[in-house]
This record gives C-alpha cells, structure tokens and sequence, in this order.
C-alpha cells in the first residue's frame, strides 16, 4: 500500500499504520482520513492480519484536525457535506483489534481518534488535550461523548473548558491510556503487545471486542447475556477445541487461521 499522508509496514500478524504529515504535527485533513479509512478496512479484510497498531511521530500522534483547512467552512459546508462523520469514523467499523500507540501532542481531533481505538498505549513523552473551545467550536469527533467515559465527567470537564492538558502518567491513572513505556521503547512494546494478542485466537478477539463495545450501549443484564450467546456458541468451534486440549496437555495452542 502507497499513500501520501500514511506510512505502512507488517511485522508477521501485526499491521501498522503511521501517520504522516510531519510538517503539520501530523494534523488529520481529509486526504489523511480517507487514506486511513482504506488502509484499515485493506487491513481488517486480510487473513494475514490479525491485529492493527495506529500511531504518530515522536512528536505527535496528531496535534489535531487541520485548522488552515477549515476556518472558512459555513455552517452548511459542514452539514450537508457531513464533516468529520463521512470519513473520521471508519475505524469504528474495524472488527479486529486496533490498538494506539501514542507519543508526543495528541490534541482534539487526534485525541478524539486515538479515543476511538480499542486501547491505547502511551510513551511517557505523551500529552493529551481537548482545546477546541479555544477556536470557538466544540468538540465534533467524540471527545465530550468518548473523554467522560474514559476518565470521568469532572476530569472531562476540565480539560474540556480549560484546555489543560494531561501527561501519560496522569492519563494511565485515570483509564485513558492502558500503559505507558519509555519514548524509545514506546513501538518496540506496542508491537510486542500486538503479536502477543494475534497469536490468540482471532474469530475470538473480534467477539470479545464486539462485546466490550456493545457494554457501553447495554444495561449489564442485557449486555451479559449478549456475551453469553458468544461464550455458547464458541463451543465445539475449532479455537474452543484446540484452546481447551492445548490447556489439558500442558502445550502452547496453535490457533494459526482461527
């Protein structure tokens, strides 16, 4: 895959995609977000691929959504065009596990679309902030919906109406990240992470994930039950059989294709 504002490599079952705008602090404009939105879903149907890792620069994930690009936009440039929602959110969509791999700014937008990975992973360089009351606008892409969940109403609001932003350290304390590493180590650990998770099971990944997501839309009674199905049905599946014989014959599972 050759794109202009990504970069790509594997490392065995481990896609990752770099964002690459290095003389905007990796600023997401459209260009960029229909690259990525083709590069994921290339990713998320490839049989080769069991896991995906998004991430930035040192520098920055991405210090947010392109400002030269729209500050002369009108209220109905936005609207009928559906800005941000015709192409910001395509990795929702995405099935296998995407994780995010964040170093250096990673403000508004590219807070926003780091929130919308299935977990984030942080260098201890990273620092997190939702500024766009100081632009005059709200946040578009999830970050008063996505930052309340994650770390609570009161810490939201306060990043959210006073620009402040959080350190990894800070940010590992309240839930938004899951991790954080040493800058030069940052990839070395996420990769790591993610060929941990694609020697599992993939079919079985992609329900844990549909799971967890589907908590969030559900009471727990019915958001249980919903898990139950999956935990049913996976019995008698290959990954079930070769998973639970593996445990009783004291060897590592070969879940290669499932």
């Amino acid at each position: 895959m050759q794109y202009a504002d990504l970069l790509i490599e594997t490392q065995g079952k481990v896609a990752v995609i770099r964002l690459n705008r290095p003389k905007a602090m990796n600023a997401l404009n459209d260009n960029m977000m229909n690259e990525l939105g083709d590069a994921l879903r290339k990713f998320d149907a490839d049989p080769a691929i069991n896991v995906i890792v998004l991430t930035g620069s040192e520098k920055a994930f991405a210090a947010g959504a392109d400002i030269a690009a729209m500050v002369n936009y009108s209220y109905p440039d936005t609207y009928t065009t559906d800005y941000i929602g015709r192409n910001w959110e395509h990795i929702l969509d995405i099935r296998k596990p995407v994780i995010g791999a964040v170093a250096g700014y990673c403000l508004g937008g590219g807070c926003e679309l780091a929130m919308m990975c299935d977990f984030l992973v942080a260098a201890d360089s990273a620092r997190f902030g939702q500024p766009e009351i100081k632009v005059g606008v709200t946040p578009g892409a999830g970050g008063t919906q996505r930052l309340p969940r994650a770390i609570s109403k009161s810490k939201a609001m306060d990043m959210l109406l006073t620009t402040r932003m959080i350190d990894a350290a800070e940010a590992e304390r309240t839930g938004l990240v899951s991790r954080v590493f040493p800058a030069d180590k940052l990839m070395e650990e996420v990769v790591g992470i993610a060929q941990q998770i694609a020697e599992m099971p993939v079919s079985v990944a992609m329900q844990i994930k549909d799971c967890v997501n589907k908590a969030y839309d559900m009471t727990l009674t019915d958001g249980v039950r919903y898990e139950r199905r999956y935990f049913h049905a996976g019995f008698g599946t290959p990954a079930q059989r070769e998973g639970m014989t593996a445990f009783l014959e004291k060897r590592k599972p070969n879940f290669e294709g499932l």
